[in-house]
């Protein structure tokens, strides 16, 4: 079992930090195995802890308090957001995702509902206008996009949203907005199915439709 953590202990926090390209299954093997460190450090320090690195998802952030708080109780701390959408996003990365965990919804989203998932969302269907859908991973609607889409929503811009045709007002990807008025889909010459972070002249970035 590869060490996939480093444990550094400041002078107001314990910071784990956990390797990128580390499954959880060895992130909880590699905390099992440096417990008895965590736990004296907690104990002679008196400092919470804080986990880096890796952005995790929200079952995997339950089970690591789970374990720690077994064996000693301490406050943590997590730079991954513990929820979806623009303002829980504390960091953003890039990272290319070859694989995603993903969820098929059957049927169009009408306005007014809202579907969230924390991998990629695959919609077989329409998003109308005044619906919502937000995932941590990718967005690929099978039909119309024209309500609000928000992909990569825990902060990784190299995540993608793409549909039969786009025709949102607003779309997102990770921390970056893009705002369309409709007369720019009606001009348009081609049609419209896919969106992504690019980066500027300037350094900037910002969000490309084609």
């Amino acid at each position: 079992m590869r060490n996939c953590t480093i444990i550094t202990v400041g002078a107001k926090e314990i910071k784990i930090k956990v390797d990128e390209k580390a499954t959880h299954v060895e992130l909880m093997e590699s905390l099992k195995k440096k417990m008895n460190k965590i736990k004296d450090a907690v104990e002679d320090e008196k400092l919470p802890i804080r986990f880096a690195g890796k952005i995790l998802r929200i079952k995997e952030m339950s089970e690591i308090e789970e374990l720690i708080h077994k064996n000693v109780q301490v406050k943590i701390n997590f730079d991954s957001p513990k929820a979806l959408g623009l303002h829980e996003i504390k960091n953003t990365f890039t990272t290319e995702l070859e694989t995603s965990d993903t969820k098929f919804h059957k049927g169009s989203i009408r306005s007014g509902m809202k579907l969230e998932y924390e991998g990629s969302l695959v919609i077989l269907g329409d998003v109308n206008a005044g619906a919502e859908v937000i995932a941590g991973d990718n967005i690929v609607v099978v039909g119309y996009l024209r309500g609000l889409a928000h992909a990569g929503a825990k902060g990784n811009k190299k995540c993608i949203i793409s549909a039969s045709q786009i025709e949102a007002p607003q779309l997102r990807i990770a921390n970056i907005v893009k705002e369309v008025e409709r007369e720019e889909y009606e001009n348009a010459v081609m049609v419209k199915k896919y969106a992504f972070v690019k980066e500027k002249e300037d350094g900037s970035e910002e969000i490309i439709i084609k």
